[in-house]
């Protein structure tokens, strides 16, 4: 048992090693949350200190709240974009905060600085239609006490938050119980369908005007100000000492209605969140940078390459990891119940889950996704390779043994070539499920097909949700082609008619 741990130890040492990318100790990583204010916020805040001449890399999509201030405690990110609110009751709550100054003060015990609000508030609210506005005559918060079968639909977040939906039902003794979690741009088209009556908003949400949305008057003031601000290392100073004077520059630059229209720009105009950071910085900043726009091709072999480092690497060490655990599951019968059942116990977690645990041991990005997906891979393997050499028949073993072969050899010459296919079918099971897994990736910053279909989730652009399931979906056939050419070509047709016939 003690070689099984090592072995297991060293195999995930060097998963995570070879997915690390060195990392020059003057680059700046910001990150974002999964929504399009904070990416274009992140996108400003990134395309402004490389216009300062400093290396700035963008982390885009990564989550919520409490995966990005972990992120950026332990070193994972440098700076990203929050608000007031959001710091109060989500990061410090249960702290006495009543000023900025308090806030900061909080902050600096985790190593961490906090710049001046940058000109906007984006408090949260509660939006309905107008046909279900004028049908239940709601104008405030405390009108919904009067209709507990309205239905509500909140970002996921929200339902869980310190300042969001528990808080908010005991602060107006909502009795609504119809109420579910989901993506918050998918909220807007669940109001626009009917399916859901009320939704929580962003206030700076370029489609409250878009659909017209009322939004209801918070009359017994429970929301707080969630003013912007911008989140850093405080470390980054000493490391890169202009950073401050950089980032300072913000303060106050940007207003209610500029950000609104920065949202607008995206969310319904198609434009790109750098373009959008790009123009807002010409003219803030008297700027001429210019981005490169990265074609669908561009994006495409991006992808392609991020999403087979990923499956390739991860399934390259399963491999080499589960085969040998189900040799050793195959020479002991106890051993190979205990290997199974631990496999199978990690193939029953859900991926996203096991992505967020590895997040504290291995940061955000490539190693967390690596890791998971290797994990993944192995009951499949495992499983085929034990079966096969465990189903070989009676006569066939001793035969092997009847001629004085050793088991090595045994197990070189003999076992191994006839359980060649269980265990090919076996690898092939775990490369398919690894191509579509590893789309999850992109939400840990790891990249691959999943990172245009969040996108494409954000922004309701069914194209880039295309871009990224229609490669994922050919790639796992061709890899399913590809074991299956592999089983005819290099299991002989003699072994291949033994199988069957032992079979």
């Amino acid at each position: 048992m003690k070689k099984l741990i090592l072995y297991l130890s060293l195999s995930l040492s060097f998963l995570a090693i070879a997915s690390l990318q060195a990392e020059s100790a003057s680059e700046i990583r910001i990150g974002s949350k999964k929504f399009t204010e904070s990416v274009i916020l992140s996108e400003v805040i990134t395309q402004h200190l490389q216009n300062k001449g400093l290396t700035a890399s963008h982390k885009d999509q990564l989550g919520g709240t409490r995966l990005l201030w972990k992120a950026l405690v332990q070193g994972e990110l440098d700076i990203y974009p929050d608000y007031t609110g959001t710091i109060i009751y989500e990061i410090l709550q249960g702290e006495d905060i009543s000023s900025d100054a308090d806030i900061k003060a909080a902050l600096a015990r985790h190593g961490v600085s906090m710049t001046a609000p940058l000109g906007f508030n984006n408090t949260y609210a509660l939006g309905i239609t107008p046909s279900t506005a004028i049908k239940f005559s709601l104008e405030k918060i405390s009108d919904l006490r009067q209709y507990p079968e309205l239905r509500f639909g909140f970002t996921n977040e929200f339902m869980d938050r310190e300042d969001g939906w528990p808080s908010l039902r005991d602060h107006y003794k909502l009795p609504q119980t119809a109420v579910r979690g989901l993506d918050h741009d998918l909220a807007y088209k669940g109001l626009e369908a009917g399916s859901i009556d009320l939704i929580d908003l962003y206030s700076t949400d370029a489609e409250i005007a878009y659909y017209q949305l009322r939004v209801l008057e918070d009359d017994r003031r429970y929301f707080p100000d969630y003013r912007a601000v911008i989140l850093y290392r405080t470390e980054l100073i000493d490391r890169i000492p202009e950073i401050h004077t950089y980032l300072t520059q913000f303060g106050g630059i940007i207003s209610e209605a500029e950000m609104i229209k920065m949202n607008s720009d995206v969310k319904l105009e198609g434009r790109s969140e750098a373009e959008v950071a790009q123009s807002f910085l010409n003219i803030k900043f008297n700027t001429l940078s210019k981005i490169e726009i990265s074609t669908r091709l561009d994006r495409l072999i991006r992808t392609t390459s991020e999403h087979l480092f990923l499956v390739c690497l991860s399934l390259g060490a399963a491999i080499l990891v589960a085969i040998p655990l189900g040799i050793w599951g195959a020479r002991n019968a106890t051993l190979g119940q205990v290997i199974l059942s631990i496999v199978g116990i990690i193939q029953t977690i859900p991926s996203l889950a096991l992505l967020v645990f590895m997040i504290p041991l291995l940061g955000i990005g490539g190693p967390p996704a690596l890791v998971a997906l290797f994990l993944y891979s192995l009951l499949p393997i495992v499983r085929n390779t034990l079966s096969g050499l465990t189903g070989l028949p009676i006569d066939v073993q001793e035969s092997a043994r009847a001629l004085g072969l050793p088991a090595s050899a045994r197990l070189r010459l003999i076992e191994l070539p006839l359980a060649a296919r269980s265990i090919l079918a076996g690898i092939k099971t775990s490369a398919v499920i690894n191509v579509g897994t590893a789309t999850l990736g992109a939400l840990i910053g790891a990249g691959g097909y999943g990172q245009p279909i969040l996108t494409g989730i954000r922004l309701d652009d069914t194209g880039l949700i295309l871009e990224g399931a229609i490669p994922a979906a050919v790639l796992a056939l061709l890899v399913q082609w590809s074991f299956d050419f592999a089983e005819r070509t290099f299991l002989s047709p003699g072994l291949q008619m033994k199988q069957e016939s032992n079979s």
